[in-house]
């Protein structure tokens, strides 16, 4: 390796994307791919509804009015991207890792993204589609009060990849060939 690449064990990816685009599905393989720490927000919200003895619901609701909670979620993100080596799996990785080298956001048509939400969680299509624009229309207005950040907006992001045109293998190649050339191109 000469010494103008970029040292592929110390990136930082973000990787951002609305519920049921494949992100974490993606963040996982490009983890393993390059040997990278995997971390999660879902993972993190999870874990603190668990300590907290509550449902994934009632801390969404407690987060949709107590935007400590929200601080407290986003240092955590940010400190695991500040220790370097790591894929970030957040719906705002992009906005809150600190200096990533490369910002990805997968995007997928909102009925293709109901169907695999209510293939993974054993819904109904119209039970998905309601609880789907119901999580993502407090998420807007959540992060449009508390950080003024329009969700919509993927300026910020380096690559925007539309996953349902491709299935998970070949998504995969696709951010894994952007992080090669981004690292044998630094």
């Amino acid at each position: 390796m000469s010494k103008n690449k970029h040292p592929v064990h110390k990136l930082v990816i973000t990787v951002a994307g609305h519920h049921g685009s494949g992100r974490s599905t993606q963040a996982k393989l490009l983890a393993e791919a390059f040997n990278l720490r995997y971390v999660s927000t879902g993972t993190i919200f999870r874990d603190r509804a668990d300590e907290l003895k509550v449902s994934l619901e009632e801390l969404n609701v407690r987060s949709k009015v107590d935007p400590g909670f929200d601080r407290w979620l986003d240092e955590r993100a940010r400190d695991e991207t500040l220790k370097g080596g790591v894929v970030l799996d957040a719906t705002l990785s992009g906005s809150i890792a600190e200096k990533p080298d490369l910002r990805f956001f997968l995007k997928t048509p909102f009925n293709l993204r109901v169907h695999r939400i209510a293939e993974r969680e054993g819904f109904s299509v119209k039970h998905a589609e309601e609880e789907t624009r119901i999580r993502e229309a407090a998420e807007r207005e959540r992060f449009r009060h508390f950080y003024n950040i329009d969700i919509d907006d993927l300026t910020i992001y380096d690559f925007v990849l539309n996953t349902g045109l491709f299935g998970i293998e070949a998504c995969a190649h696709i951010l894994k060939t952007v992080v090669e050339e981004y690292t044998s191109a630094r």
